[in-house]
């Protein structure tokens, strides 16, 4: 499969934006995490294997990592993109950023213009917007 695209949904760029917008001039930092395509309740036409991203999870245990190098905040499996904002305008990947296998950076005014892919050594990729929900997560009880 072509790893130089990034598939990420629709819906979850547009919450990423809005949350980059609404903290700016702060810059906005969250794990991003995946869903395979073929998990979708709908068919994404594409192979049942890629991932596409659907979720980001607040960083949480920072304190924690920093001491023990243990990163309490990644699910198990997950964890390998970020997104990232920029409210300097500066649409690549820096030298102080946290970087992750794929980091989605976002620069003012945060709108499908101004998002761009990165791979860990700050090349760019292809971001692919998928019109897509992905499946319903139900907690076991």
């Amino acid at each position: 499969r072509d790893l130089t695209v990034i598939h990420v949904t629709r819906d979850l760029l547009t919450v990423l934006l809005e949350r980059a917008a609404e903290r700016d001039p702060s810059e906005t930092n969250l794990r991003l995490s995946a869903t395979r395509s073929g998990d979708f309740d709908t068919d994404t036409g594409l192979d049942p294997e890629t991932p596409v991203i659907t979720h980001f999870t607040p960083d949480v245990g920072g304190s924690v990592n920093a001491v023990f190098g243990v990163d309490l905040g990644t699910p198990a499996g997950h964890g390998g993109a970020r997104f990232l904002s920029h409210p300097d305008g500066f649409l690549g990947v820096s030298k102080t950023d946290d970087l992750a296998a794929v980091v989605l950076v976002a620069v003012p005014p945060y709108d499908d213009e101004s998002v761009a892919a990165f791979d860990r050594s700050g090349d760019g990729m292809e971001l692919a917007l998928l019109d897509a929900a992905p499946p319903e997560e139900s907690i076991p009880e």
